[in-house]
Formats: C-alpha cells, structure tokens, sequence
C-alpha cells in the first residue's frame, strides 16, 4: 500500500481502506487485543436508551453520567471530523477458576477479576496509541484519538454496532466465540474505513440466569441495570454511608461483582488472557478479608499501586472490608479485627465496624 503522508483521508481510494483495515486486524492482534470492528457514529437508539436510564436515577451519584449532554452519544462533539469508531477488546480473565470457591468463604475476599492485576485503562491506551500510530503511517495525518473509560463514550454500544457481541441482559457486551470478560477501548478517527456487520441478534433468549442471580436485585428488567442496588456501584462509585438494607446482600464482595457474568452460560467459552499484566499481584484472588483489613493506609497504597482498586481510596476500602466481615460466618477474630477500628479517625469506618460488629454478636445469639 502506498504511503499517503501527504494526502487528506478522503484521497485514500477504497480498495487502500480495506487493504489498510485488513492491517488494522494485524496490527492489532500483534498488540493483544483478541478482535477489532469499525462502525459509524450513528447512536441514536443507545443516546434514548441512556436518556431514559438517566430519568429514573439508575446513575444514582455518577454525575458524571448525565453531565456530558450529548458528547456521549456524539463521537463527533468529542472529536470534531469524527466518521468512524474503531472498537477494541481485550480479554482480562485471569488463569484461576477459584471464583465460586471464594464467594463461597465468607471469610474471604472476593474482588472482581478485572481489578486483580494491573490498571487496565494505562496497558490498553498505550497499545491503542502505538495502534493509531501505525495507521498514521499509513493513512497520514488524520484526526484520531485513543479512548479507554477516559471520556464519555457509549463504549457496548459502539462495540455492538461494530460487530464485537450483543449488549446482553445484564447490560455487558457478549461476544458468541468468548463470552463478556474482556475490556473494550476505542479510536475515534475521520478516515471513512469500511464498516463491519453489525451483531444483528442478541442471544440472550428466554435465560435470565443474570437476572435470577444478581445479589441485590440490581438487574430489574433485562437490559435494565439500577446502579444504586449493584456492588459494583457500592463499593466502587459510592463514598457514602452503603445503605443498611444492601449490606447483608453484599456478602464478601469488597471491590466490584462478578456474579451476573459467572453464571452467563457464554462464558463458557471465554479464554483466559495471554497479559502477564492482568494476573492477581498480592495473592488478591484470595485473601483472607482480616489480613487485608489490617493493612495500614501505607500498605494500601503500596499495594495497589498501578491497580484499578486504588481509586477507592482507604477509607473506602476499610468500609467495604468491614461490611463483609460483617457478613462473614461469627468467629472471635473477625470480632477482635473489627474492635481495633472501633476508635478509627474516619465516621464512615466506624459507622460500617460498629454495624459489622452488632452483626456478629447477633450471630451468636442466634
């Protein structure tokens, strides 16, 4: 293919557009992503979906969710001469299939498998920036830039449209060759490339082992995710006070869920990642819950450096900790660790010690 350094996009005849989309595909399983798509920035249907969402305060604190106006479902407002979405997605599951075994010790942790290595959102736009360097190129100078829940993007619908899987009925992307444990990342880009079919049907059909499973009933239609009931969203989002009707159903889930995913039968054919970067570090796949409520503000930060969990902070953390010891089987240790925060200098982790605490001494009296 010929170099177009010196040529506007739109001078770059068809044929070098698909010869170059079949090098994007290359270039990027070269750089570990398991599947590209290209689509059109049309989201019309995903921005009424997402209006409606947002009228019944599913978003609940995420602000963010409704401050963007339009950009969200108007690629072309974030980056002007925008035609195409390039769609990427990377596979994250790390090589242990304990999961089911440590939601079922409530004297584990249990911490969502994309958390347990390294922070994602840094390894994939960095790939995705060498990717739109190599296109660059190619193709010139052209407007493109790398998005990876780094701004407002409608990232499974754009996902959906560019052929990667179907927007499930747990609200994540499912793909029919590798289930829904992966990342998705995007390049946003003013060459007009060839599109790719979209994922005309959602398999879902009549299962609703999502819906039936979900811990505090979050999923309350398909499709149809209440952020204010979902762990993910408590332990996460949230910087409150979680609400006292929601942390009995928490179990000894710290950081995140994964529930709506582990009993989706198409992720039995999820594979695990080839990333070194995304394997538990700190043994975090399976950690006793008192040993990590122990750790001091210093051993956090230490410990979570370059991870997703960090963003929570350590008062978050302890919170969260503290609701699952609470939800933890009755044992002397679990009181004796609760009792040394009694004292701690932040409300909000004694308020969720003091309530884990009564929790436990009602267990005894049972």
């Amino acid at each position: 293919m010929t170099n177009h350094h010196d040529h506007n996009p739109d001078e770059i005849t068809s044929s070098d557009l698909s010869l170059l989309m079949t090098q994007i595909r290359q270039w990027g399983q070269e750089l570990g992503f398991q599947q590209i798509g290209i689509s059109d920035i049309d989201l019309d249907q995903p921005r009424q979906h997402l209006q409606r969402w947002l009228e019944k305060n599913f978003h609940g604190d995420m602000q963010y969710m409704a401050s963007h106006g339009e950009k969200r479902s108007r690629p072309e407002q974030l980056l002007p001469g925008t035609l195409r979405v390039l769609s990427a997605r990377m596979d994250y599951l790390p090589d242990t299939d304990d999961m089911a075994e440590v939601l079922a010790d409530s004297h584990k942790a249990y911490i969502s498998r994309y958390a347990l290595g390294r922070d994602y959102h840094k390894l994939m736009r960095k790939r995705l920036a060498l990717l739109a360097e190599k296109i660059a190129a190619v193709a010139g100078q052209h407007n493109h830039r790398a998005f990876v829940d780094s701004a407002p993007v409608l990232e499974r619908a754009l996902a959906e449209k560019a052929g990667l899987g179907w927007i499930g009925k747990n609200t994540m992307l499912i793909n029919p060759k590798a289930g829904s444990w992966f990342f998705l990342g995007e390049i946003y880009t003013d060459l007009p490339l060839p599109l790719d079919p979209p994922q005309q049907t959602m398999h879902c059909g009549t299962c609703t082992a999502c819906l039936d499973d979900c811990p505090t009933g979050a999923i309350v239609a398909p499709n149809q995710v209440d952020a204010r009931r979902c762990i993910s969203y408590l332990t996460i989002e949230l910087r409150e006070s979680i609400p006292l009707e929601l942390r009995p159903l928490m179990g000894n889930r710290i950081y995140g869920c994964d529930d709506c995913q582990l009993v989706c039968p198409w992720n039995k054919f999820s594979e695990p990642t080839r990333e070194a970067d995304f394997q538990p570090r700190h043994n975090l796949q399976a950690s006793e819950l008192i040993e990590l409520f122990r750790w001091t503000e210093e051993e956090f930060l230490s410990r979570t450096a370059g991870s997703a969990i960090r963003r929570i902070g350590y008062e978050c953390w302890l919170r969260n900790i503290a609701v699952a010891l609470g939800n933890a089987t009755h044992s002397d240790q679990v009181v004796a660790a609760l009792q040394e925060k009694t004292g701690h200098s932040s409300a909000l982790v004694r308020e969720h010690t003091e309530w884990a605490l009564t929790r436990q001494h009602q267990a005894t009296d049972c």
